[in-house]
């Protein structure tokens, strides 16, 4: 059935940038409808769901889907490890499907409509609209949230991921043998290449997986064997699986043309580096939403002006992607972890400028229970 409504706003993908988007457009009373080609926003994820504390600091979740973390143990391929802290510090893993159900719900509460189990095929100019034939409607403005190969992206030019790692995970009910107090992270360029592998605890199940550059295969296999011995695998049953391509080449260009603006991985909203893509999403999704309603209401300047200065280049880890491209020799990653100079750059990787050297969980926690 087609609908011959007019939106102010058509967003393609229930993404997490897509559905940030959508919410903090209809809380400013634009007309909102969101196409999303899956039977629901939470089917077949592609994502670990791993929140940085910005990207928390950017939208309030509920505490039931995610899991709080504070530290990372970084480990060579010879499984040395080094801890790593910063106070004040966390990551949140997430039911990353739950999560994108309950934004979505969100959204809707706002005023957002939702369309599932609708693909995108076709999209062109009717004057000062964007006129969708498949479902018979127009839109003031199109915001494509698509994913890493945007079809919005492709019917209007716009740019276009070309570099991508590939990434496989499980997901396991428990690991016993496991720290839950860490995010668990393992540098081989054999098993890994460009990228590393871990065991992350989520809400209720552990998360292990690994990426690898394009070119590379991610030996997940492999990974399990070489860590069976801590965390015993074999013992286990897999409670699901899952692969997705990470976009890794840094922002898009062009990400806009008149009325139509890309968000999320469909614009490279990703760090070249870690891979992470979430905190860019929620905040470059919700300003998009504003500045798009101050185009539409408030006679604001095209959006994608704006945008442009606020969106980060991302030159350093671009720079850094093409070393961790270039597969760095496991003999180096074990000689490095645990030195000075290690330490200093995992935690700027990790912590940003919030970690101190000799920043321990274990001190921070007995400083707190010595000062009640």
């Amino acid at each position: 059935m087609k609908d011959t409504a007019a939106y102010d706003l058509v967003i393609v993908g229930a993404s997490f940038a897509g559905l940030v988007c959508a919410r903090a457009a209809a809380i400013r009373g634009l007309r909102t409808l969101v196409l999303e080609a899956k039977r629901d926003p939470g089917a077949r994820i592609s994502t670990t769901g791993i929140l940085v504390k910005e990207a928390a600091e950017e939208v309030d979740l509920p505490p039931d889907l995610t899991r709080c973390v504070h530290g990372v143990r970084l480990y060579s391929p010879a499984l040395r490890s080094v801890d790593l802290f910063a106070p004040g510090y966390y990551f949140l893993t997430s039911r990353t499907a739950d999560l994108l159900r309950w934004l979505a719900r969100e959204a809707e509460t706002a005023g957002a409509r939702i369309r599932c189990s609708v693909k995108l095929s076709l999209a062109v100019r009717q004057g000062d609209m964007i006129f969708l034939p498949q479902l018979g409607l127009r839109t003031r403005y199109l915001v494509g949230a698509d994913g890493a190969r945007s079809t919005v992206a492709r019917l209007f030019d716009l740019g276009r991921n070309s570099r991508f790692l590939t990434g496989l995970e499980v997901e396991y009910p428990e690991l016993p043998e496991a720290d839950p107090d860490y995010l668990h992270c393992f540098l081989d360029s054999r098993l890994a290449r460009g990228y590393l592998a871990w065991v992350a605890p989520a809400p209720g199940f552990f998360q292990v997986g690994l990426a690898a550059s394009e070119g590379a295969k991610p030996d997940l296999k492999g990974f399990l064997g070489a860590t069976e011995r801590l965390f015993g695998f074999s013992k286990l049953s897999v409670k699901e699986r899952r692969s997705g391509r990470i976009p890794c080449g840094g922002p898009v260009h062009p990400f806009a043309a008149p009325r139509v603006l890309l968000i999320g991985d469909a614009a490279g909203h990703v760090s070249p580096l870690t891979g992470g893509g979430i905190r860019l999403a929620f905040r470059y999704g919700r300003r998009a939403a504003q500045l798009i309603a101050d185009h539409l209401t408030r006679h604001g300047p095209p959006p994608e002006l704006i945008l442009a200065k606020e969106i980060p280049a991302m030159r350093h880890k671009l720079l850094l992607r093409r070393v961790m491209d270039a597969a760095p020799p496991n003999w180096l990653y074990d000689m490095a972890i645990g030195t000075p100079l290690m330490n200093w750059f995992a935690r700027r990787v990790y912590f940003h400028r919030r970690a101190r050297p000799g920043d321990s969980l274990e001190a921070f926690e007995q400083r707190v229970k010595s000062s009640i």
